[in-house]
């Protein structure tokens, strides 16, 4: 096998290998091994850090997305409910009636419950469609940040030591973007609760 990607064309994405090839049996092998594939260009490097930023960030923020998206669309019940003790059981267990408070005439009107806001639902779908298209608008735009950073940081390294870039460092770069990222999360999380 050859190996891609030092002969100046970019292997094809994602061109992941058998990591054991360079982590195995190291001593008195040459630094490139025959079936690996390398990086030498920084565009090829932000590009494979992208992808793999896309796939590893955009998940997450959709289903966060997802669930402010219902939890908007469908918002829980108002009324309370019953609790053990108040069960529809008790209630028939005493046949009590009940009696006016004044001897005068209960035939008025009862007063009515507030008409709807006309287009309630869909307002509220339109808002909970514009939080999710927020979350995905966010996450593409973080994930685009976040590999630029990685990326272009990784060739400017990877080229100054001379080192031949495997495909399998934009990938953990970007796993390790994404796990940074989530820590970030946890004490605005912790805060809320």
């Amino acid at each position: 096998m050859s190996t891609a990607g030092l002969n100046g064309s970019a292997p094809s994405w994602p061109s992941l290998y058998n990591p054991g090839i360079e982590l195995l049996r190291i001593p008195h092998h040459d630094p490139v091994q025959p079936g690996g594939a390398y990086l030498s260009r920084p565009f090829d490097i932000f590009r494979f850090t992208l992808y793999w930023t896309l796939i590893f960030y955009t998940p997450i923020f959709l289903f966060c997305g997802l669930y402010a998206f219902f939890n908007l669309t469908f918002p829980p019940t108002r009324r309370p409910t019953l609790s053990r003790r108040e069960t529809s059981d008790d209630a028939s267990s005493y046949p009590l009636t009940l009696l006016p408070y004044s001897p005068r005439d209960t035939s008025a009107p009862l007063l009515r419950p507030p008409k709807p806001k006309p287009n309630q639902g869909r307002s509220r779908t339109t808002f909970a469609l514009l939080v999710l298209l927020a979350f995905l608008s966010l996450s593409i735009a973080g994930a685009l940040l976040s590999s630029a950073i990685v990326g272009f940081i990784l060739a400017g390294v990877y080229k100054l030591a001379n080192f031949n870039l495997s495909t399998w460092i934009p990938f953990l770069w970007a796993l390790i973007s994404v796990l940074v990222g989530l820590l970030s999360v946890w004490p605005s999380v912790i805060d809320i609760i």
